[in-house]
């Protein structure tokens, strides 16, 4: 399948991992694919939990889609709100093994690449957005240093040679059944995630600059 005419929004989410049998940012991802969104269509991509596979699969699906924009989603246990993630870093250091039981301890996820890559989508426009639509959000100064950070930096480092193409990634809570199974996790809803993708895309395709905003964080 080739790229059409249509503005494409890609839209990633992760398989389940560590023995979870459900990871919400797919389950969010696939909610909306297929929807139109401001004259775009977002297109849903599964990736695997795995190092360097994952990039793989990011590339074949920028590939195929050719999008304009790119979110994506990964799984933060523990985490309240909706985090629009700020900053990439060029660092693997596993706490735990992906799914290939690979667990690389401080390398790079590109050899000789930059120290970091900011993200380019508005990330403080669309804490505001989901804050006004009554949705739990902050800005995320860390992404952590698994396979959420691993594709978000694989993805900003391959925007970096797209002009006009931008691209980002959010951490999402767990959804309440995951949360059930452990006491005092916080979770979200699956639909109120799936409303906060909304937003979010909406966010990034209607706002090119991001705004002046408190997003900072003492620790």
């Amino acid at each position: 399948m080739t790229a059409t005419a249509t503005p494409t929004v890609l839209v990633t989410g992760f398989e389940p991992f560590d023995n979870d049998p459900v990871n919400p940012s797919w389950e969010v991802a696939r909610a909306l694919d297929g929807w139109a969104c401001m004259g775009a269509t977002v297109r849903a991509v599964q990736l695997p939990c795995v190092f360097g596979l994952a990039a793989e699969r990011l590339d074949q699906a920028l590939a195929q889609w050719q999008p304009g924009l790119v979110v994506g989603l990964g799984l933060a246990g523990g985490r309240t709100e909706w985090q629009p993630e700020r900053v990439a870093i060029n660092c693997n250091d596993a706490r735990i093994a992906d799914n290939a039981g690979q667990q690389p301890i401080d390398t790079p996820v590109v050899a000789g690449g930059p120290a970091a890559y900011f993200s380019s989508l508005p990330v403080k426009a669309i804490v505001q957005a989901l804050r006004a639509a009554g949705l739990p959000a902050s800005v995320s100064n860390t992404a952590g240093t698994f396979v959420c950070n691993h594709i978000f930096y694989a993805l900003m480092h391959r925007l970096a040679g797209r002009p006009g193409v931008r691209g980002g990634f959010v951490h999402v809570p767990c959804l309440p059944e995951q949360a059930a199974r452990h006491p005092g996790m916080p979770s979200m809803a699956l639909a109120a995630q799936v409303e906060a993708l909304r937003v979010t895309l909406r966010t990034a395709l209607a706002v090119q600059t991001d705004i002046l905003a408190v997003g900072g964080q003492i620790h």
